[in-house]
């Protein structure tokens, strides 16, 4: 790579060398992709779903393919932060790598537990899932209401001393205000969009393909709906994005990076290319390179209207 290109992406106080990180869910802890490529080498590892106690998740089928895409419904399977803090991290923090600790609770006594935990430990940052069903709510999800949003990101930020990336939903009637209002509260940076509600049916049995019915869809199918609300947040909010949904390719990077993304997360491309991290980290640094840019300021939010 060429040093004299700056493809930092500072969250906070931490910087991240390159904007290139993984979408939780989609990277496991990181350490599976060892015999692929050197994780060092991404920009930032954001480890799968965490609760506060060890989740065993949804019954199988819980993927399918779909046109463009595939859904999931895998229901937050994970050993518990505990586990985490004490088993995994040590090996990822090993590897210097940078460490995104993706969490999610049923109420925002579960977030603030985990954050004052996480926040005693050597993980880099937080990144907050608000699109979890909120037991306290009457089952609607925390990211769906600007006040909740505001309220839960505003305790865990007296919890938490990290870098706080809020996970926005794209299941709202308003990105905007749901942004705006994690911002208030005290996030660092925005990530968008998680999955999109989806369904799949076996035409043969007449029942949904999904044991949970409904799932999460991602991939490239969801990169339109993805860039428009990116586009959206970016002319609202003014910490970081980091942008993802269905990025495949360095155009798709580009693509985010022009409509306002800082930095980009790749999830089910990694299903199939393990490589496709690093590989865009570099194809990054040689367009900026042969561009003529100094750094990838040169291209955020620089689309032409």
């Amino acid at each position: 790579m060429h040093k004299d290109i700056d493809m930092s992406l500072k969250i906070k106080d931490v910087i991240f060398e390159n904007p290139i990180f993984t979408a939780s869910g989609t990277f496991g802890f990181g350490y599976e992709f060892d015999d692929f490529i050197d994780i060092s080498e991404v920009g930032g590892v954001v480890v799968k779903g965490l609760t506060l106690e060890p989740r065993k998740g949804n019954k199988v089928p819980r993927i399918a393919e779909t046109a463009g895409g595939m859904l999931n419904s895998v229901g937050l399977e994970n050993p518990g932060v505990e586990y985490f803090l004490s088993d995994i991290l040590p090996k990822l923090k090993s590897k210097n790598v940078k460490v995104i600790a993706n969490i999610a609770g049923n109420n925002i006594e579960d977030y603030c537990k985990m954050a004052s935990k996480i926040n005693d430990s050597s993980c880099d940052a937080v990144e907050m899932n608000i699109s979890c069903p909120n037991v306290k709510q009457g089952g609607v999800a925390f990211g769906t209401n600007k006040d909740v949003v505001y309220e839960i990101t505003k305790e865990v930020r007296a919890c938490l001393d990290k870098p706080l990336i809020v996970k926005l939903s794209p299941n709202v009637t308003d990105i905007k205000e749901i942004a705006v209002s994690a911002q208030k509260g005290g996030a660092d940076c925005i990530s968008l969009i998680n999955t999109l509600i989806g369904m799949a049916v076996d035409t043969k049995t007449r029942r949904p393909v999904l044991s949970n019915v409904i799932g999460g869809l991602s991939g490239p199918a969801i990169k339109p709906v993805a860039l428009r609300l990116v586009w959206e947040v970016s002319k609202v909010v003014d910490i970081p994005i980091i942008g993802m949904g269905g990025i495949r390719d360095i155009d798709d990077v580009l693509q985010f990076m022009l409509v306002g993304a800082s930095g980009v997360a790749i999830g089910t491309s990694n299903f199939i290319d393990p490589c496709i991290t690093v590989k865009l980290a570099n194809q990054l640094k040689e367009y900026l390179k042969e561009n003529k840019y100094k750094s990838t300021q040169d291209i955020i939010g620089k689309i032409k209207l």
